[in-house]
């Protein structure tokens, strides 16, 4: 009865293991897009695109919620001169984070 529990138990862990790596993966992406639309309004283009989103990506690894990453977004739209309201970054966040998990969803199937 007690390798029936174990099983259990090990099947408990790892389905939350892998939910927590597709959330994982999920932040990462939104975050990653995010931070692809973000250079279009910096006027990036080409390779640094991608550079700018990973710039994104990491920036949000430095404290726990989205300020850290929204700060560095702020920051360099300010010194651009631009001027996206906090209202439009903070829904953009929102589509991005429903698409990123739609896309990780559907790369299961």
């Amino acid at each position: 009865m007690s390798d029936a529990f174990n099983d259990r138990e090990k099947g408990f862990e790892r389905k939350f293991q892998l939910d927590q790596d597709q959330q994982f993966r999920a932040l990462t992406r939104r975050d990653r897009l995010f931070g692809q639309w973000i250079a279009g309004h910096l006027g990036i283009t080409g390779d640094a695109v991608a550079a700018y989103a990973t710039s994104v990506v990491e920036s949000n690894f430095e404290k726990p919620g989205d300020e850290d990453m929204l700060d560095k977004v702020r920051n360099d739209l300010v010194a651009k001169g631009v001027s996206v309201p906090d209202a439009d970054l903070k829904a953009k966040l929102v589509a991005f984070q429903n698409e990123a998990a739609a896309q990780i969803v559907a790369e299961k199937k």
